[in-house]
Order: C-alpha cells, then structure tokens, then sequence
C-alpha cells in the first residue's frame, strides 16, 4: 500500500472548490454546471450550488443570491459577500446596467443574422408563453445573433435586455428556434440543455470600475458522438465542478436514473472503477465510462438479500483491465482511507457521506455552525456504529479524541489501519467492539461525556442484547438513549439512508427525542446527499442527514 506524505492536517479539506472563477473581499463568482439549481427548491431537496456554497466556508456565510440560472443553464453566477456589494449589484441588476451574454445551440434552420424579440411572458403551468405586449405579462427583450453555423446547428448568442424566468428559452421558441436540449419549450431532446451564460460585466462594486468574466461553454457532449465513442455520464460537469482532485478520488461518477442509467451506479476509487447495479454487465459495457487513468473496472451487483452469503459471493467480482490489490488506499479531502473489494458487499467507506466527513475535519457545520466554537483540539468525539473509522479519523486530524463503536472486530481493525495511514496514533484513541445500545448504557453508567456524537446506523441491525433496530420507528429510540452522552452545548449528528423515512419523520422523531429528554434543540442544519448524488424525480433522495447543538 502505498504511503504517500499526507496534507499538514491544517490544509486537510481545504482545497477551493473547482466551481469557484473568481473570490474576493465583496464577489464570489462561479461557474454553475448544468443540472444544478442555483438554489434548493425545497427544505429537504438537494442543495443547490448557493446553499453548498453558503454553507461550505465561515466566510461565505454571508453569501447572497444576485442573480439566478435555470437548472438546465451552465455558466457565470455571482454571488455578494457583503452588504456593500448586495446593493450595488442589486441596483446594478435593478437599471440594466449589468451585461450578460448568452451562448446557444439550435439544431432547427436560421435564415437571419441577428434579430430581437419584444414580448410579453405570461406562465403557464411550468412553461411560459410569449405574447403580444399588450396582451399584459411580463415585458422581455432578447437580442439574437449568429456566430457560425456548422453541420445542421447553428451556435447563436443571446443578449437580454430585460432579465426575465426563461426569457432565452421562450425568445428562442417563439422565433421557431429552439434551444437543442429543451424539450420544455420543443427542443430535439439532448444530454443537456444547450444555454451557456458565458459573459458577464457590471462595475465592481467598492472600485467602481469595469468588471467582466468569460466563461467557454461546452455543448460537444450534448451532440451526437461517432459510434464507438465512449460516453461521459450526463452530469459529469457537476461531478468536476465540486471534486477537488488535488485533494479527492473517491466520488460517484454516475447515479442511477439522475444520470439517465435508471439502476445503475458507479462509483471511482482512486484507479478503479466500480459498477454497481441488479444488471448483468460484460467487459466490454463496462468501458462505456471511462476515467482518466482508470486501470480496472468491477462489478458489484445490488441484492437485497446478502444475510448469509459468504464473503465471496457478495464482493465485487473484476469485469475489466488489472486485478487490484487486496487493500489499496484512496483519497478524500485530503485523508487517506483504506478500501477493497475483496471483504463483501461493502468495500470501507460510504461516499456519499464525504461532505459530512469534511464537516468534521474543518470544524465546520454550516454558516455561523462551527461543531465547536473553540476547534476540535482537545475534544471528545462519540462515533457510533463506526463500521471502518471514517469520521474518527476526519475527526482525530481536527484534533479531536475519538471513541468508535462498532458491533464488529473486522472493522475496527480496518479503522485502525485507516488511522495509522493519517499518521495517527491509534493507540491514543479508543476503539470498543460490542452492542452500540448495550455501551451507549455503560458508557452512561460510567457517566462519560463528549462534545459531539455521531449516529449513522445500519438501516436494519440485529443483535443479541437488543435485538432488532429498524431505522424507520427505533431511530428515536437510539437518540433517547445516546443523549445522556451529550455535553450541554454538545453536537448530535444523525444520519440513516432508510429511504421509506421521510425527512419530516426523521426530523420529527429526533426532535421529540431531545424534547423528552429535557433538552433544548438551539441549532439544527439539515443536509441531504452531496453533488454528486443528485436527486431526480426518477432517483429521488434516500440518504438524510442534520447536525444539532443541543443545551
């Protein structure tokens, strides 16, 4: 295994995100990927681009929303950090004094060279109508012109004059051009919407001078690949907007129906590629999706039904390319974990709780939510059902001392290997196997305290001295009797992926739990998967999770 030198553990999850074009003391500007709101559209939905943002950085606490991009829209955001900034820009934005340039894809035929629209906008359901001005609406102005046309499409720039909901998309249709992509308004159907905000200029607001950023749009896999081509997952933008590769291998490449790939799911680990799905796959579909320097490629496949089966028959099986290592290490935020596909259904850590790691690692919940207000050196950290460390180690390189728990021997051992690959001293930390409620109870008894507890149980677990937990009605249960163990003032983090528990349910269980129990809920952040498990109405969320300061 290899044992490259690690981050000081200071710079540990610190890399900027890959989205960000421009920061300083008054601007925050990004590049937003297609298929990703500007902001959540609802309390318990994926976080947009604004709400990860806001949430990511104590200095981005205050970040505020200037403007706004369709889901389907790539291109330039900027967002204020500072209430100088807010008003200039608003008022910016208010007289029209902001430009902003759109690139487009038409695969319909374009006769003139530049034309404008002038109409009223009046919604209709989920779409908006172009009508006559004096028909009432909304007033829109949308300038068009050519850049080239090329092989049946034609590359069109958009000026909005005003700054209306679809006011491009609308404009383009009404004209008989619709954009290549938006099947909402008559689109030939497309990997994306072909809508790039590319430009944007205004006058910056402390210096007052001339301010612009470019942006190139990318539409090349929206069109028609030659055959044999591979095919790059519908939203892997997204993917390289937020992947640190400097400092993270280990993500989701493609999910399930949010990729267009209903039932199929694939995951990169450092030089290796894993496939999940109910499918049978071959070698040869496994290259559909390939990586830069990706050497093999397995298969696992989802089975509900794994209680009994040896080891063998639910580890990963190899498709393609070199066979990998028993153990091989792969990288997030930063830290060094240990994985393989050779111990079961499982191969040592959950993806999908990166961020929630990294939450750990810096000390930072959300804006104005530090886990601790004096930093992690020093603290105790309570990690329940531990399965490999994970968030101990994330929470040890905070500083923190770390008690993982966990019903299993095989997987503590693998934690303290992944400690050891961090340069941490697992000996300086404890590691109890056994029942999580049965030490919960002792460790009680024993009258034990910690600053922070983390709950992530098994959807279903059975045990001798408790017997059966099922996340759906237990998980209240498990907070009543974890809450002893909470420091006035401590952080509860809770955490199931039971998809048939609704966030409200989830939410309402742990609240009545605290409640109950005498305490006091003073602080709650409630985040769901990260970026790249995006939520569509065919892949709709299954993991939830919430950070709470409890007096």
């Amino acid at each position: 295994m290899s044992d490259s030198s690690p981050q000081t553990p200071a710079a540990l999850g610190r890399a900027q995100p890959p989205c960000v074009v421009f920061e300083d003391e008054h601007l925050l500007v990004t590049h937003k990927p297609a298929g990703w709101n500007t902001h959540a559209p609802a309390p318990h939905a994926g976080e947009g681009l604004y709400d990860w943002l806001r949430h990511r950085e104590p200095r981005w606490a205050a970040l505020a929303i200037i403007h706004r991009l369709d889901k389907e829209t790539s291109g330039l955001l900027v967002f204020g950090k500072s209430a100088l900034a807010n008003r200039s820009l608003t008022d910016q934005f208010t007289a029209r004094t902001v430009t902003k340039t759109y690139l487009l894809l038409t695969d319909r035929p374009v006769a003139e060279n530049s034309w404008t629209v002038e109409t009223a906008l009046i919604r209709a359901g989920e779409r908006y109508l172009a009508r006559p001005l004096a028909a009432g609406g909304e007033r829109a102005k949308t300038q068009f012109q050519v850049v080239r046309r090329q092989g049946g499409y034609t590359w069109l720039t958009a000026h909005p004059v005003t700054g209306r909901t679809h006011q491009i998309r609308v404009h383009a249709a009404h004209t008989g051009k619709p954009i290549l992509g938006d099947t909402l308004y008559g689109g030939t159907p497309a990997e994306r919407v072909c809508l790039h905000a590319g430009h944007v200029r205004f006058q910056h607001p402390e210096t007052g001078t001339e301010t612009e950023f470019a942006l190139e749009a990318n539409f090349a896999h929206a069109l028609p690949a030659p055959v044999g081509t591979p095919s790059a997952p519908r939203l892997a933008a997204l993917r390289s907007a937020v992947i640190a590769a400097a400092e993270t291998d280990a993500f989701r490449v493609l999910h399930g129906a949010a990729d267009q790939e209903s039932g199929l799911y694939l995951d990169r680990l450092g030089p290796f590629d894993l496939i999940q799905t109910d499918q049978e796959l071959t070698a040869t579909a496994a290259t559909r999706w390939p990586g830069p320097g990706t050497r093999s490629t397995y298969l696992k496949r989802l089975d509900r039904y794994v209680r009994g089966a040896t080891t063998t028959d639910t580890s990963p099986r190899w498709l393609a390319g070199e066979i990998a290592p028993e153990r091989f290490p792969v990288r997030e935020n930063g830290v060094t974990y240990e994985v393989s596909f050779a111990e079961g259904y499982s191969y040592g850590l959950f993806l999908d709780q990166r961020d929630n790691r990294r939450r750990l690692l810096v000390n930072h919940v959300a804006a104005n939510f530090p886990i601790h207000p004096a930093g992690l050196a020093g603290r105790e950290v309570l990690n329940c059902f531990a399965y490999t460390c994970a968030f101990s180690v994330s929470a040890a390189l905070g500083g923190a001392r770390t008690t993982s728990l966990d019903l299993s021997r095989k997987y503590l051992d693998w934690g303290r290997r992944n400690f050891a690959l961090n340069r941490l001293d697992p000996a300086t930390h404890d590691f109890i196997y056994g029942d999580v409620f049965d030490w919960l109870r002792r460790l009680t008894r024993k009258g034990r305290t910690f600053d922070a507890v983390l709950l992530d149980p098994p959807t279903f677990s059975r045990s001798k001295e408790h017997g059966d937990f099922r996340a759906e009605k237990d998980y209240g249960q498990l907070v009543t009797t974890a809450l002893p163990l909470l420091a006035p003032g401590g952080v509860l983090f809770a955490s199931t992926n039971a998809a048939r528990l609704e966030p409200a349910d989830f939410l309402a269980q742990i609240r009545l739990a605290i409640t109950t129990a005498g305490r006091r809920l003073v602080q709650e952040h409630y985040v769901p998967q990260p970026p790249d498990f995006p939520i569509a109405r065919d892949e709709p969320a299954y993991l939830k999770t919430v950070w709470l300061r409890v007096e």
